[in-house]
């Protein structure tokens, strides 16, 4: 399967800068998989599409600002993105040694054993330089880490997200490059499908009777990585940390058994769900990475509807979305939202394929 039927013409003013005003009063393009039709709604619309007994998976991971601009000891600038954190080599007696896998952007890659110096706060030490960019580095904070963190960090918006580093920009992503139901710290993009969620929304869905089940999807660098190859099938998928503990997992296997959809927020809580059955549509609970790439061709074993939003071409969430529905159906559907004047991409609209 070849790259190149993914593509598609996406205009740049459709991407979309910055976030709607009211989360729930993004678009959404409701998308029949069986026989393609289409209906224009407004998100906060969504509740009508669901029925008492289905389940809902949403994503509690909270982004950490792990984009980080430094010096190095010559002077010279360097941007960071820090993807996740490493077991320490040796323990640090006063508990503030961190250890991360990071990506390391400048004029001249930093040496093994050079220090970056972000903020009088926070310094690192580079300890192994890897491939593909990505280095070893000890992160030393002066007080809790991920409270200087959120002090010195941004964001880690993606690059097609212009910012002048104003500081109400900085402000306003802080607090919508995030979603209402964010708590566990880790990753490195937010997932986007659920930022268009408020707390009114998800209590007209409780009322209606719809069961809200909550895992823990760790977005990773996947998330920024083009595929590269011209072949899909050789394209290998960065691993995504997830858990889903035993109350998630009960919950929905008892609305599998009583024959209730499994409606899932965003490409990411779909390849965790998909990575953790076992066997007759059974959810295991479990606590490790995936790498499952999911494109054209997958059989779906128990996710039955998917909210998702409109992503990049020749992507790997495009891929997915193509294997959810036919890959024709949605090409449709895409260049509908196009003439229709959708927003594109993270701050964008959403689509409900049912």
């Amino acid at each position: 399967m070849r790259l190149e039927e993914f593509d598609y013409i996406l205009p740049e003013g459709l991407i979309s800068q910055y976030p709607i005003a009211k989360r729930d009063n993004s678009r959404l393009l409701i998308v029949n998989r069986q026989d393609g039709r289409v209906e224009h709604r407004t998100f906060s619309d969504i509740f009508y599409f669901m029925e008492a007994g289905d389940v809902l998976v949403i994503n509690d991971t909270r982004v950490i600002p792990a984009r980080l601009f430094g010096k190095k000891e010559t002077g010279g600038g360097v941007e960071i993105l820090i993807l996740r954190q490493l077991k320490p080599s040796k323990p640090e007696s006063n508990g503030k040694l961190n250890i991360w896998e990071c990506l390391i952007k400048s004029s001249k890659k930093p040496k093994e054993g050079s220090r970056i110096f972000f903020d009088e706060c926070l310094e690192g030490e580079v300890i192994e330089k890897g491939s593909n960019g990505k280095c070893v580095v000890q992160l030393h904070s002066n007080g809790d880490f991920h409270e200087v963190l959120d002090k010195v960090g941004r964001m880690p918006l993606p690059r097609y997200i212009k910012r002048k580093g104003g500081l109400e920009d900085r402000q306003r992503d802080l607090e919508r490059y995030q979603t209402v139901f964010a708590r566990n710290k880790g990753a490195i993009a937010a997932p986007t499908a659920g930022l268009h969620f408020t707390e009114g929304l998800l209590s007209k869905i409780q009322k209606k009777g719809v069961k809200i089940v909550y895992i823990t999807v760790h977005i990773g660098l996947g998330t920024f990585m083009p595929v590269r190859v011209e072949k899909v099938e050789d394209h290998v998928l960065e691993a995504e940390y997830f858990e889903i503990k035993q109350d998630a997992a009960s919950l929905i296997n008892a609305a599998v058994t009583n024959d209730k959809r499994i409606i899932a927020v965003g490409t990411s809580v779909t390849r965790a769900l998909e990575s953790a059955v076992v066997e007759n549509r059974i959810i295991k609970p479990a606590t490790r990475y995936t790498s499952l790439f999911i494109y054209p061709g997958y059989q779906f074993k128990i996710v039955d509807t998917l909210i998702t939003n409109f992503h990049l071409p020749k992507s790997t969430p495009l891929l997915l979305v193509s294997a959810f529905a036919e890959k024709a159906i949605i090409s449709d559907a895409y260049q509908i939202a196009i003439e229709a004047r959708y927003r594109f991409l993270s701050y964008g609209d959403g689509m409900m394929i049912l």
